[in-house]
């Protein structure tokens, strides 16, 4: 007899051990007894073994009743002679269950399950329980139909008290099994269709196994039962669900995806879980890819692996893309056949019974790139790809795979890759909104909440809108970042020792003000470049016209229209003027007040020593990160400049002309908006290239020409003389021919400041500046 109660040798089983006692019944004195203190031993024979039951001695207690031991774990009795007074046979998955060692103390007391569950349900309307082969060595590819499996448990086990989490082991047509009860379902007896209570996977729950209650078999982790339903049977979901019973999305631990779950269910699990007679009957196939894309930082890796959580399926294969290529002929197609090798035999053997097979891909565009982009002369690259096309969709196709993909540039992989039939589902990671950052800020907070460790003053409402455009990972950042704020204000740091303040440590808290001092120390990757447009308006926006007012209206009035209108997903306007006329400052002006989440600039100061590619990579790169938040503001300064254009010689670069021509009228993806603003010194350059048609408006952007709009700039920069006297001088100099930037006025200006005398160095400045 081995360790765990019985041999291999089966005995013959007579009539008296396949039909279940009465259910066991005491009278009140029985159960005032006081508890027996007994001692674990091996179960007498395999009888006792396969038969869920705990032996006793008579000398020592009743047959046939329930007892607990411990005061928790409940089995019914069997009277043995075999078993020594004063010893309790248990056999090796009982002993596993609870992790009781042979000779160890235990208390055995009467169990009144009624008295235990107060007066509600106690008999079993459901039960899911998980089976495995006793021997892996022993295991067979036959099909056992979950009807006669179910009829041939009751038979064994009937009136019986099971438990969520109990071990037991039972014999089914010379074959050994272990069973785990994975969940209930506890009914009234007297209403069998209509379950009184919800699922129960604790420890805690209880019921008594009955001749009507409904048993469910599922896959053990070995995968290695193959459970059928034959066609009577009624339709109930897929004995090797994919997804556990007790799953909740809650549990996971993921904030502010709650839509790309729900997708990524619908899609990619719900069809594994429903009935296969009724798939059998839709003639379709499960979805084998899933690509999960968007911004980095955005939860993908983190969902890849929390769907390993939710599923009752083999452990899932986890794959760095660069993992697989080898610098070996033929090692790195290899690499991806092995990880399908698995998956094909157990579909050969068991065919659409097999267990789900599922294989994670990170950075999947670093290997799976467009055919023919690398260059390298080796094919290998091509060779993987077309290594992955076959094996996902191939002429031996599989279904019982599914690949999970995750990229950061959907736009790199090959195209065959993203059809149906491979990487069919793509769902778009995006940046989380105001509501998702909330749930985000909570799950990071969690602890600190729980453990009392957050100032009152936090308020997470208000944090979750502070943080726009900031993905999961950034709000994780900001999270640690505020907590080292709070840290910090209990070390003090001398000379040659640091030293921590106990009261402080004590009182530490993590306060509105921490986590104010971690935003500005934590920036969204995908935020607004406010560096770059404060320093386009340095000086601030002197409002010295009417027509400044008129465009900076013009200006929040097409901000409103991308923001408001269900129609406009895209407006590009073309800013045009003299130089230092202040056309990017009005456009910085008009991006800053917009309060849109994302605000870029262009300028060929970024772009400055790039090459061609490079450069239009860049412009390609930032625009595809302004579709990746709702609302986006976009700054392309000095068009002129950005294509290279000069009057003599080569005169412009037509690739990266034609780069910004189709991204000026490509509109954002759905449910994004993007208002573009552009700004040109030479309006006729940009009419000869053609490039005019791409913008839905043109706004002159005027120089200072009247004396007017100079005397309410010299008022506003508080220049020291008296400015009629200026005014005059100039007038008489000049005449009616005033025409000078305004950024050339404010220079000047500032100069003549600093001068012995600032009026006659005003008008010496403002002469020589003239147009």
């Amino acid at each position: 007899m081995d360790k765990f109660g019985f041999s291999n040798k089966l005995p013959s089983f007579g009539k008296g051990h396949t039909t279940p006692a009465p259910a066991p019944t005491l009278d009140a004195n029985t159960y005032n007894q006081p508890a027996a203190q007994l001692f674990v031993a091996n179960c007498p024979d395999n009888k006792f073994a396969l038969s869920n039951v705990v032996a006793v001695n008579p000398k020592d207690f009743q047959d046939n009743v329930y007892v607990s031991i411990d005061d928790f774990y409940v089995f019914t009795t069997k009277h043995s002679n075999d078993v020594t007074p004063g010893n309790i046979g248990l056999n090796g998955n009982q002993r596993t269950w609870r992790g009781w060692s042979l000779q160890q103390p235990v208390q055995l007391k009467a169990f009144d399950l009624f008295k235990y569950t107060h007066g509600n349900p106690c008999y079993l309307g459901l039960l899911n329980l998980e089976v495995n082969f006793r021997s892996k060595m022993k295991a067979t590819p036959q099909p056992f139909d979950q009807d006669e499996l179910a009829q041939n448990f009751i038979s064994r086990f009937q009136n019986q008290i099971f438990t969520p989490s109990q071990m037991l082991i039972m014999e089914f047509k010379g074959h050994v099994f272990d069973i785990r009860v994975k969940s209930l379902q506890n009914i009234d007896l007297g209403d069998v269709e209509n379950a009184a209570s919800s699922l129960s996977t604790g420890v805690e729950a209880k019921g008594i196994l009955t001749r009507q209650t409904q048993i469910d078999f599922y896959k053990g982790r070995d995968g290695l039962v193959n459970l059928k339903d034959n066609g009577m049977t009624r339709l109930k979901p897929r004995s090797d669900a994919v997804i556990r019973p007790d799953f909740k999305f809650e549990d996971m631990g993921v904030g502010g995806l709650d839509k790309e779950f729900t997708q990524i269910f619908r899609r990619a699990f719900a069809s594994r879980i429903f009935p296969p007679q009724v798939i059998s009957k839709l003639g379709i196939s499960h979805v084998k890819g899933l690509l999960l894309y968007g911004p980095p930082g955005t939860g993908k890796t983190l969902i890849a692996r929390k769907i390993g959580n939710m599923l009752n399926a083999k452990e899932p294969k986890i794959v760095n893309g660069p993992e697989i290529l080898s610098k070996y002929v033929g090692s790195s197609e290899e690499n991806i056949r092995n990880l399908f090798k698995d998956a094909e035999q157990e579909y050969k053997a068991k065919g659409d019974e097999s267990s789900l097979h599922i294989i994670i891909f990170d950075e999947l565009d670093s290997v799976f790139k467009q055919r023919g982009s690398r260059g390298d002369g080796t094919g290998v690259g091509d060779n993987v790809v077309n290594q992955l096309l076959a094996k996902m969709d191939g002429v031996d196709q599989l279904n019982n795979i599914l690949v999970i993909g995750m990229t950061n540039r959907k736009d790199l992989i090959d195209n065959a890759l993203l059809r149906p039939g491979r990487f069919e589902v793509q769902v778009e990671i995006k940046l989380p909104d105001e509501h998702g950052r909330l749930q985000i800020l909570e799950i990071q907070t969690k602890k600190m909440r729980d453990n009392g460790m957050i100032g009152k003053d936090v308020d997470l409402k208000e944090l979750a809108g502070m943080t726009k455009n900031f993905s999961g990972a950034e709000i994780e950042g900001l999270v640690k970042s505020a907590s080292s704020f709070a840290i910090n204000k209990t070390v003090n740091i001398g000379q040659g020792k640091t030293n921590l303040n106990t009261k402080d440590i004590e009182n530490l808290r993590v306060n509105r003000q921490d986590f104010l001092n971690a935003l500005n120390e934590v920036v969204p990757a995908f935020g607004v470049s406010e560096e770059d447009l404060k320093t386009c308006i340095e000086n601030g926006i002197i409002k010295y016209s009417s027509k400044i007012d008129e465009i900076l209206k013009n200006g929040s009035r097409y901000v409103k229209q991308v923001s408001a209108s269900e129609k406009t997903r895209l407006i590009s306007l073309l800013f045009h003027g003299g130089s230092g006329s202040g056309k990017t400052a009005l456009a910085a002006s008009i991006a800053l007040q917009s309060g849109f989440p994302f605000v870029r600039m262009i300028s060929p100061e970024d772009t400055t020593g790039m090459n061609e590619q490079a450069k239009i990579n860049f412009i390609d790169n930032t625009f595809r990160d302004a579709y990746k938040s709702p609302l986006n503001i976009l700054i392309i300064d000095s068009l002129e400049s950005l294509i290279d254009w000069v009057p003599i010689g080569p005169r412009f670069s037509n690739n990266v002309l034609q780069v910004l021509k189709v991204y000026l009228k490509r509109k954002p993806p759905k449910d994004r908006k993007l208002l573009i603003i552009s700004t040109t010194t030479n309006y006729t350059v940009l009419k000869q290239l053609d490039l005019l048609n791409c913008f839905d408006n043109e706004i002159a952007i005027p120089n200072v020409s009247s004396y007017n709009d100079l005397d309410a700039i010299l008022s506003a920069t508080e220049f020291p003389d008296e400015s009629s006297k200026t005014i005059d001088q100039l007038q008489t100099i000049i005449g009616d021919n005033l025409n000078i930037g305004i950024k050339k006025v404010l220079t000047n200006i500032e100069t003549a400041k600093h001068d012995d005398n600032p009026a006659d160095e005003l008008v010496e400045l403002m002469v020589s500046s003239n147009l």
